[in-house]
């Protein structure tokens, strides 16, 4: 089932495919292929009594930075592509910024 998230990146597909985006486990944002969002979603795929880590870089062995609560209103600012994986999106929830994986977002 392909996501909202996964929905906005048109074309990232035939990058990935011809090697051009970058497939680094920890690879620095700004280096990164991705796209901007910059709209709200909610935090989905958390139990009720978790949280979804916000993380300092995209990679879940990153640093933890913060969380945001299940069904949270998040708001995204941009997406990183994780060839072979899923995308990871720099969100920021009550004065917290970090980077969380895409699958426990749905674009409102």
């Amino acid at each position: 089932m392909k996501t909202a998230i996964q929905s906005l990146k048109p074309g990232l597909a035939l990058l990935a495919a011809t090697g051009l985006l970058l497939g680094a486990a920890a690879v620095k944002p700004a280096a990164a292929a991705g796209y901007s969002v910059g709209q709200t979603a909610h935090v989905v795929g958390v139990a009720h009594w978790d949280v979804l880590n916000m993380r300092k870089w995209p990679a879940s062995y990153s640093q933890k930075v913060g969380h945001a609560m299940p069904h949270a209103q998040v708001w995204v600012h941009r997406c990183v592509v994780k060839p072979g994986a899923s995308d990871w999106c720099k969100i920021s929830w009550m004065h917290q910024d970090g980077w969380v994986n895409s699958r426990y977002l749905s674009l409102d």
